[in-house]
């Protein structure tokens, strides 16, 4: 059996309460078919502690390893995890009390977590109750997620949906999320640690997404960019009572580049923000964050959306002497709330173009574009149709 070949197939049907000691592990040369786990709680003791990622330099939550994942597999070939819509349950609620609590040593392992692998599919599961981040591929590279539900209270600490990870060539489309955070995160490593690992996040396809998420964003670049993310491609998405749509999270420190992002077709219902950029995002692995590294925001596009029951169009916040830039807008249109700020339009260093904008936009973005480019050529990720499970 090839050292880096390796297959792991899980085949949701009955999961009714899976939460199993330790979590699901996956190596080179195993194969995995689950028809129901057991749930054992979270009992500390039965949850090893992994080592942090590479990118970050220490868990997300807490410095140091972190707890092992619910599932998590290294150095995979041909994944498949499917099921008609079986359920994994990650009885969330006892770590958000310990971390609420801080009564957690160690960051939360997330329900999901795939490494170093190639040829991923996630299709018709639902996921429910992440302990933190629901589904993470990472270091990854030609990854579909399909017909996935996730499921998580809107007020659960860091439930974010999807989150691919300097990773490559991802296609996620069909998918409903309700989250506590932000439905689908793409990153790519942690301020030092993700500037020397220096794998970004690209060729990313998100469609047909709806996403319920009041404190978070339908979809976010960032904050951990520090590896770079682009050509980033979204449309057809429908965020209902969600804080923002697309938002792109960055900071001094960060380094790295937020690039060629392409955005059409949104449909937006409750929204706090529609367009949100931030650039002082604060949040640092520890003191040797270089305040040198500046991150590239450039060639964001936006273009085909309406949103109704807007309280503010947009909060464009680049990052003094480092502006963002390239941003363009085109064919939008923002139905305010009734109790819809005076000040519909908030911009500091940013720069772009507009058309067929309203509310009229900020004078940073004020000068006449053309419509918004989408790229027309479609990204080959996956294979051409999903493989249908046997028992």
């Amino acid at each position: 059996m090839a050292a880096r070949r390796a297959a792991l197939q899980v085949a949701v049907v009955l999961l009714a309460m899976a939460l199993c000691a330790g979590g699901i592990g996956a190596s080179p040369g195993c194969r995995k078919h689950v028809r129901r786990v057991t749930d054992y709680g979270a009992d500390l003791e039965d949850w090893p502690l992994i080592a942090a990622l590479p990118s970050y330099g220490r868990g997300r939550d807490e410095p140091g390893p972190r707890y092992s994942n619910f599932i998590g597999g290294s150095n995979l070939t041909d994944v498949t995890i499917s099921g008609y819509n079986g359920t994994i349950n990650g009885q969330g609620q006892v770590w958000w009390d310990k971390f609420h609590a801080k009564q957690l040593d160690y960051t939360r392992g997330y329900l999901l977590e795939l490494l170093y692998s190639r040829d991923i599919i996630i299709s018709n599961v639902t996921f429910v109750d992440a302990p933190s981040w629901n589904l993470h591929p990472t270091y990854c590279t030609n990854v579909t997620i399909s017909g996935v539900t996730i499921l998580a209270p809107v007020h659960s600490p860091n439930t974010d949906g999807i989150d691919p990870d300097s990773s490559s060539h991802v296609k996620i489309e069909d998918c409903y999320i309700v989250s506590g955070d932000d439905c689908i995160a793409v990153k790519s490593g942690w301020d030092e640690y993700g500037i020397k690992f220096n794998m970004p996040s690209q060729h990313i396809v998100v469609r047909r997404l709806t996403c319920i998420s009041p404190t978070s964003a339908m979809i976010a670049l960032g904050s951990e960019m520090s590896g770079g993310i682009q050509d980033v491609r979204v449309e057809d998405n429908t965020a209902i009572d969600t804080e923002s749509a697309v938002r792109i999270k960055s900071g001094v420190g960060r380094g790295g580049f937020v690039r060629d992002v392409f955005v059409r077709r949104l449909s937006l219902h409750t929204m706090k923000w529609v367009f949100w950029m931030t650039g002082n995002y604060g949040q640092h692995p520890d003191n040797s964050s270089d305040p040198k590294a500046l991150p590239e925001v450039t060639g964001i596009n936006y273009r085909d959306v309406f949103a109704e029951n807007v309280t503010m169009a947009g909060r464009m916040e680049g990052i003094p002497n480092d502006p963002y830039t390239g941003i363009c807008m085109s064919n939008i249109t923002a139905q305010l709330a009734p109790k819809a700020k005076k000040l519909q339009w908030n911009c500091t260093d940013v720069q772009g173009v507009a058309s067929g904008v309203s509310p009229e936009p900020c004078p940073e973005l004020g000068a006449e574009g053309k419509p918004c480019t989408f790229p027309e050529e479609e990204l080959v990720i996956g294979p051409p149709e999903l493989p249908k499970c046997t028992y």
